[in-house]
């Protein structure tokens, strides 16, 4: 990957060409006709939402109908890092399952054991149209697909807040994101960083604080990402340098210095589940967060979830950025099925069997492809209904899918992201260190991972 600044590869949802709906899909790989093995091996992501598990292994079964080809399924959760612990091993051991789900940095951080998929993507593109740019930039090395994008697990983080909070604060997240397709929404406009600076003061006030973590986590990474990348700060320039001192970064700083204040006392201490209970107690007025935590709402905290809108993210001066992670099924090189395992991943990444599982797991998925933005399932779930409609990303949002970190090179990236750089930077600020001295905490960082 070349050290271009990520923005170039970012994915407007303006100006970007949707399959063709009467495009005649492309058949899939004929297995038996190069010879696969008779069975094939898998090792799924165990998801949060339990149904998506069941749906999963009754599209795995159709699949064997379909082929004749034996399927070993496996569900590997990531409570406790299993699923990075199984990646790893089988990785060092050359054996283990044929496919592995990889979360979003493990493509680039396996890229020599893996096997090349671009006839798997070429074969979707021609049908669905272009991948999110995001997964070129996680998945592709030297050219290569070195894995395939999938919906299962991909998700994205932008804001859910409580109606009811932001409303009488003077913000309705409602009509400035209504449920609905093909106008210019409201907020595109009047939701900037200074109204969302504003809302976390009044939320503050009123004892209801945004549940934004400082951790080094994901949540709390991509949140601040998604801060960072709305000023156009980048911590390392396009050429590869350190970039601390650059107007982007500053602005950033200042930004954060003004909205910390304002974020749970605890914040820096924040992990993954934190914001979840901010959410479903009732004590947060906004996470940033996927739609797990007003799913669990809705069982244990009715009330709430009925409360809950799910909007983008604030504008600021370098534009719009939801946090897109997405999960990815590579082939390990050691593998003896590897024609199987592309049938089998092409199968499962056909619409019909990514809108089955979306609408399984109410539409906490998001398709790698945006012509599959357009699933009723985002529509339709409630309370409220249309609480997630806008989860996904439309063109009325104008919205840019943005991974964190993603101004630097993969290798250095992930970096940064793994340590929690960017939100630890505003931990800094939040226990009253200045400007100053965070940036030289951040530049010594930033020179141990160049070196």
């Amino acid at each position: 990957m070349t050290k271009k600044r990520f923005s170039k590869f970012g994915l407007s949802r303006r100006g970007v060409l949707q399959a063709s709906a009467g495009a005649a899909a492309l058949p899939l790989f004929h297995i038996r006709e190069v010879g696969a093995a008779g069975k094939v091996s898998i090792g799924f992501w165990d998801h949060w939402v339990p149904a998506g598990n069941g749906v999963m292994k009754k599209q795995v079964e159709r699949f064997q109908k379909k082929t004749n080809i034996a399927v070993q399924a496996d569900f590997i959760t990531s409570v406790g890092n299993k699923n990075l612990l199984t990646i790893a091993a089988e990785a060092q051991a050359g054996a283990g399952h044929d496919i592995e789900a990889f979360p979003t940095w493990e493509v680039h951080n396996h890229s020599d054991k893996l096997e090349p998929v671009d006839d798997v993507v070429k074969q979707l593109e021609g049908q669905y149209g272009a991948v999110n740019p995001v997964c070129s930039y996680l998945a592709q090395v030297k050219g290569h697909w070195l894995a395939v994008p999938s919906s299962s697990g991909t998700q994205n983080k932008g804001p859910c807040g409580r109606i009811s909070i932001l409303k009488a604060h003077g913000f309705d997240p409602v009509a400035m994101y209504p449920a609905k397709s093909g106008i210019e929404m409201p907020g595109t406009k009047a939701w900037t960083m200074d109204e969302f600076l504003k809302q976390a003061e009044l939320a503050a006030k009123a004892g209801k604080p945004f549940g934004i973590g400082l951790g080094q986590t994901s949540d709390s990474v991509d949140s601040t990402g998604s801060f960072f990348a709305s000023f156009g700060a980048a911590l390392i320039d396009p050429k590869g340098n350190i970039n601390l001192q650059s107007e982007g970064v500053m602005a950033a700083l200042e930004f954060g210095q003004k909205l910390v204040k304002f974020l749970p006392k605890d914040a820096v201490s924040y992990d993954d589940a934190s914001n979840n209970r901010a959410l479903i107690s009732g004590q947060g007025a906004l996470i940033y967060n996927p739609p797990s935590a007003w799913a669990v709402a809705k069982q244990t905290a009715p009330k709430i979830a009925a409360d809950c809108w799910t909007f983008p993210p604030p504008v600021g001066p370098a534009g719009r950025f939801t946090s897109y992670l997405p999960y990815f099924w590579g082939i390990w090189q050691f593998s003896k099925a590897k024609p199987a395992a592309k049938e089998l991943i092409a199968y499962l990444s056909q619409r019909d069997n990514v809108e089955e599982r979306a609408n399984a797991v109410a539409g906490y998925d998001i398709p790698p492809f945006q012509s599959m933005d357009n699933f009723k399932i985002w529509e339709e779930v409630e309370p409220p209904k249309g609480t997630v409609f806008n989860y996904p990303i439309r063109p009325d949002q104008h919205t840019t899918s943005h991974v964190a970190c993603s101004y630097a090179t993969p290798d250095i990236a992930v970096q940064i992201y793994n340590q929690g750089t960017e939100s630890t930077m505003l931990a800094k600020l939040q226990s009253g260190q200045s400007i100053k001295q965070v940036l030289a905490w951040a530049k010594n960082e930033l020179e141990g991972f160049m070196h």
